[in-house]
């Protein structure tokens, strides 16, 4: 079975979103079937998290990886640019508890894995793909996420919002099957979508000690007059962005089933459910 990694090292730093943290990460080529992980190389013997479904220990706004007391936060956004650019196996060397937010996209990272490129590996133990073949769903209230059956990997979103410049936004994305494609794809339609948030929420947020290292530069907010930093680069830039975070919490299955996943008005929580359920069933 053909893998790829890096082909050089990547380096990029920033502030973290809740934490406040300005924090470098390094990202390295590994060996192949050693799958994506962090190392949290400020702290004693450089522990090492997987980028894996078992190591969630927090969906609060963000999905964060731990083992043991050690933790990296915020992991989603690098997590989804890896997998949707074809990066099967990294080392993400962090000097901090929570990866830099950026701009607030995935974009920056896409940029960066182009510009390295990717080599080819050969595995040493071939896996099958994993497909869906009954519907798996999750779901709260009136929102949910599920796994359905379909001939190709394709992610769509709903959102609804009682704010007139969100409302309620649809999109679809496809894995492509050619690498090439689907990353480029992915690069220019997913990548560049930055997180958002809600103006009436911020005090409250921050009085719960979350978003410490949130902006205007990294983060669109909406309020009942409308985006405070405009414009948008897309009409539909904040469902896209959830995309970005689906893609990104479900490559910690380590490869995407081939299935169509449906999400409405759901989050990391309710993405982190869909994942376990879906290693419970195959």
């Amino acid at each position: 079975m053909q893998q790829h990694t890096l082909a050089g090292e990547i380096t990029q730093a920033g502030v973290g979103l809740h934490s406040g943290v300005n924090t470098q990460v390094r990202i390295l080529p590994a060996p192949a079937g050693s799958n994506r992980f962090f190392v949290r190389v400020d702290l004693p013997n450089s522990p090492i998290i997987p980028a894996q479904v078992a190591a969630v220990s927090q969906t609060m706004l963000s999905t964060q990886l731990g083992k043991g007391e050690t933790c990296v936060r915020t992991v989603e956004h690098l997590l989804a640019a890896l997998a949707a650019m074809g990066v099967d196996n990294a080392r993400i060397e962090i000097d901090g508890p929570e990866v830099p937010l950026l701009d607030g996209s995935a974009h920056i990272w896409c940029e960066r894995i182009a510009e390295v490129g990717l080599v080819p590996q050969i595995a040493n133990n071939s896996t099958t793909p994993l497909i869906i073949t009954e519907p798996i769903w999750i779901y709260e209230c009136d929102a949910f996420v599920c796994a359905l059956p379909a001939p190709e990997t394709r992610f769509s979103y709903g959102i609804d919002f009682n704010l007139a410049a969100i409302g309620n936004q649809w999109h679809s994305w496809l894995l492509m099957t050619s690498l090439e494609n689907s990353s480029a794809d992915f690069a220019s339609e997913i990548a560049p979508a930055r997180t958002f948030g809600l103006q009436h929420q911020i005090e409250h947020l921050q009085k719960s000690g979350l978003i410490k290292g949130g902006s205007l530069d990294n983060a669109l907010v909406c309020g009942v007059e409308g985006w405070l930093n405009p414009p948008l680069r897309f009409l539909n830039e904040p469902v896209r962005h959830k995309i970005l975070d689906l893609v990104g919490d479900l490559s910690l299955l380590g490869t995407f089933p081939i299935a169509h996943f449906l999400a409405y008005k759901a989050s990391h929580n309710l993405h982190i459910q869909l994942a376990r359920k879906i290693l419970e069933l195959l």
